[in-house]
């Protein structure tokens, strides 16, 4: 490498280096904000906007890249894998409900997807999982803010075959092992000291021996048969294409389209 590209590269850091400082002096001025703010009883965020795209960067249909839906969101999905500013694409939120109707919702990690739907793990005897036994329905929400897309689906759950689990739990590392037997999800702990004893009593007892995987422990495949892709617009007209799966021998609705794979899409206003 010759001394002009050397110097260039130090340059590189340094500036990179740089902006890392300012967003870290960024955020600890906000959090300082923030605290000040959080002491009182009103919060007003009328003010708060943020500027998505332009009316020249429209999503319209002759943008997507399949009218198979799930092809279109591995390119949205691609697209947020290689965006720097997002940390974890494959986090989304995972929306369920009570056969009663309450609902909750919380962020898990997608382990993976296909045309037969959207894969994750978790507790089986957790909050989540005793809802999805009752009510087996469920809504996933990705959030891709550096890019203003956000993808929803909606489908019925399923538990993914033993075998399958089983083999994902024992590429996790060990230590992700053995924090699956060690919390029982979503039940009263006395304190996080319990975790730690706990932790470290089956550190010890699986240190030369594999982790075995709790029957409380396993995969969910989420079967869509509603997603929909959403694009900000900063004039707030939003972008939104759903595609549904059609039912057999059902005819188009009005003003939607054929997709492909048994699947139907229309524009909804924002």
């Amino acid at each position: 490498m010759t001394f002009t590209r050397l110097l260039t590269a130090a340059a590189r850091t340094v500036a990179a280096l740089g902006t890392s400082l300012r967003q870290v002096r960024a955020c600890s001025s906000v959090s300082s904000v923030s605290s000040e703010r959080a002491r009182g009883t009103n919060m007003d965020l009328s003010n708060m906007r943020k500027t998505y795209r332009a009316e020249s960067e429209c999503f319209v249909e002759n943008q997507l890249v399949s009218l198979d839906p799930i092809k279109q969101f591995a390119d949205w999905f691609d697209q947020a894998t290689k965006c720097p500013d997002i940390g974890e694409a494959n986090a989304m939120c995972l929306a369920t409900c009570t056969k009663d109707g309450v609902p909750s919702a919380r962020m898990v990690l997608l382990k993976g997807f296909s045309r037969e739907g959207f894969c994750f793990f978790t507790n089986y005897e957790s909050r989540k999982g005793a809802e999805l036994e009752s009510n087996p329905l469920a809504c996933l929400v990705f959030y891709w803010e550096p890019l203003n897309k956000q993808v929803r689906i909606e489908g019925t759950v399923e538990r993914i075959p033993y075998q399958s689990s089983r083999e994902y739990f024992h590429s996790r590392p060990k230590s992700s092992q053995i924090g699956a037997v060690v919390s029982r999800q979503s039940t009263v702990i006395p304190d996080r000291e319990y975790l730690r004893q706990k932790n470290a009593e089956l550190e010890e007892k699986y240190k030369d021996t594999e982790v075995p995987m709790p029957k409380y422990w396993g995969g969910y495949m989420v079967k869509p048969h509603a997603i929909e892709f959403w694009q900000g617009q900063t004039t707030r007209l939003h972008d939104r294409i759903v595609f549904l799966r059609s039912k057999e021998g059902a005819t188009l609705g009005d003003m939607q389209h054929q997709a492909e794979g048994g699947w139907v899409y229309q524009r909804l206003s924002p």
